[in-house]
């Protein structure tokens, strides 16, 4: 366990202990959808270090949080997992990544992985906008696939097959991202594809309406 600690009883100060270092929470941002490979992590964190990405994982391990195990045959490979303490901690990218959103600061179009993308549209779903529409669209990236379900006003989205889904997006998530929360017409995205309900694409993309920015410095 790392030696460096706020020495404070306040459960925050603990939270911080836990996962305030650098790279800590993108580490279990990447792993809240399902185990994956070390050189898996390192492809979704291109500014990651092997060095301190096995450091995270180890602090990890030891805070209960991550869970190191070997996929069953055929696969037969080492994965990190997230304990189910540690799946918990979906909640905090979610308070937190509504609350930086509103950031003046915050820089538009920044690269997002697909785990980052996918996790930002639990985030951000307007449940509101959904009404009585039942759909369903499916994601692929590259070998990861996606299924949402629109339903009872209520989203849920998760790992699964995207065939047979009303609508599915392919390519660059980074796209998606663009058409979610910067209202880029799809038609004019490069490395995304649209299949099936074309309008239906349309309309789901504009469930996700980012909050309204706080003030910038100087202008209280």
């Amino acid at each position: 366990m790392k030696k460096r600690a706020y020495i404070d009883g306040c459960a925050t100060a603990h939270a911080l202990d836990l996962v305030g270092d650098r790279w800590a929470m993108p580490v279990i941002r990447e792993l809240i959808l399902g185990p994956k490979r070390f050189s898996d992590l390192r492809a979704a964190l291109p500014g990651i270090s092997a060095n301190v990405l096995t450091q995270r994982l180890e602090e990890l391990e030891a805070g209960a949080i991550v869970i190191r195990r070997r996929l069953p045959p055929p696969a037969s490979v080492q994965v990190y997992d997230l304990t189910d303490w540690g799946r918990e901690s979906e909640i905090l990218f979610q308070v937190i990544g509504r609350w930086a959103a509103r950031s003046p600061t915050m820089r538009p179009g920044m690269p997002m992985s697909v785990s980052s993308v996918i996790l930002s549209m639990r985030t951000m779903i307007a449940r509101d906008r959904i009404g009585d529409r039942r759909a369903a669209i499916g994601f692929r990236f590259g070998e990861e696939q996606f299924r949402a379900v629109l339903a009872d006003g209520d989203m849920r989205l998760d790992r699964g097959q995207a065939d047979g889904a009303d609508a599915i997006f392919s390519g660059d998530q980074n796209a998606l991202a663009a058409a979610l929360y910067a209202a880029a017409p799809l038609e004019a995205l490069d490395g995304l594809r649209v299949e099936g309900d074309a309008a239906l694409a349309r309309w789901f993309t504009g469930l996700f309406p980012l909050p309204p920015k706080a003030p910038a410095a100087g202008s209280h």
